[in-house]
């Protein structure tokens, strides 16, 4: 039986997604390269015996476009003969490739392999793949769902509804993720992991109050949706979502007796995976069934686990999930997530993974579990146990 184990995991601090932001000047290709030398650096594993470098990235047009991986390889000088390839599975990218990575290990094919992931926000924004006047679902994706599919924005707002989550809780939510963020740089906990010394996640707002954020304005507002989804109470906001953002992770992976024979040594290993699909309406919601799943196919409960992290695309994705899983705010998000932190889409998934992996290595924790919701009514699921 082969054990696919983490030996190292790092990640950019992530930066504003605007022109003023620390990262929006280097190049998307050349922030990843960095990121993956810093793997090189730190375990002083000879890039050659890398057997595949799997990254993901969501929006791969412009400065993303054309396998930004394979060119992030090159970029960061590595041997021309080390493969690479980049996955789409929306915010969960860079997930989704730790999960090939991982069982690709597992299965024989690889060795030692790379995840990793990246998204330069500044550079290169949101739906810029999508060209003008196209229709990236068709007239029979359509026709199943009359009306149309519909953005996050209001999928959040659909959630919020449906759970009866107030806009005072989405903002309570939020205002505790800033706080957390704050005081793990605070108190260093973010140091080990983040490879730009003296940078710092720039979207994190120790000072953000219930009161402050009372007073932003519903995001998504649209009178045409309204008529569409009456239930809905407008509650999402600049201040409950997270941000916009750059920024790039990466985590090398190999076999457990490789580890061993190169003097590296296995931090955590892949315990279970799961994936699932939801409602694309709601959108946001898989993470629920892919929790589920990737428990019971690990003969493990909820109170087995020491530590979650899901990725706050919206306060109410993950208050509905806490609903229906019933996880205390102790084992979540310890350090706080996307909305303050950050959410540098396909850089995401590796991003949460690299903090798990240390969190668990600092709290003494066995188990740590990660998801993340993904457009088109996704999630990811993967379990991790410290070694």
């Amino acid at each position: 039986m082969r054990d696919a184990v983490i030996v190292e995991a790092v990640r950019t601090p992530v930066a504003k997604g605007k022109p003023t932001g620390a990262l929006h000047e280097e190049h998307p290709v050349d922030l990843l390269a960095r990121t993956l030398n810093v793997l090189v650096e730190r375990t002083g594993i000879d890039p050659a015996l890398v057997d595949d470098v799997i990254g993901g990235c969501v929006t791969q047009a412009g400065d993303q476009s054309l396998n930004i991986t394979r060119n992030a390889v090159l970029a960061a000088g590595w041997p021309e003969s080390v493969p690479a390839t980049t996955v789409d599975r929306q915010c969960g990218s860079s997930q989704q490739a730790a999960h090939f990575a991982a069982q690709g290990v597992i299965s024989g094919a690889y060795d030692i392999v790379v995840a990793c992931g990246v998204e330069s926000m500044s550079r290169v924004p949101m739906g810029s793949s999508v060209l003008p006047g196209s229709d990236p679902f068709g007239p029979a994706l359509n026709a199943r769902y009359p009306g149309g599919l519909i953005g996050q924005g209001i999928s959040a707002e659909l959630i919020a509804a449906r759970w009866k989550l107030e806009r005072e809780e989405l903002d309570a939510f939020a205002v505790e993720s800033h706080r957390k963020a704050a005081a793990a740089w605070d108190a260093g906990e973010f140091d080990r992991e983040v490879a730009w010394p003296g940078q710092r996640d720039e979207t994190i707002r120790p000072g953000t109050t219930a009161e402050v954020l009372a007073g932003l304005k519903p995001a998504y507002y649209d009178p045409a949706m309204e008529e569409r989804f009456p239930q809905i109470g407008w509650n999402i906001t600049a201040g409950n979502a997270s941000p916009i953002n750059d920024g790039a992770a990466a985590l090398l992976i190999m076999e457990a007796d490789t580890a061993r024979r190169l003097g590296l040594r296995p931090r955590a290993r892949f315990h279970s995976f799961a994936v699932a699909g939801d409602d694309p309406l709601y959108m946001l919601t898989a993470i629920i069934p892919a929790t589920r799943k990737v428990l019971d196919r690990a003969g493990l409960g909820v109170d087995d686990v020491d530590l979650f992290e899901v990725n706050e695309a919206f306060s109410p994705v993950v208050l509905a999930w806490q609903r229906e899983t019933g996880v205390p705010d102790a084992r979540l998000n310890a350090r706080g997530g996307a909305i303050a932190i950050g959410h540098p889409l396909g850089g995401s998934g590796a991003r949460i993974m690299t903090t798990l992996v240390h969190l668990l290595e600092d709290r003494g924790a066995r188990y740590g579990l990660q998801t993340m919701c993904e457009a088109g009514g996704l999630a990811n699921a993967t379990l991790l146990e410290r070694l």
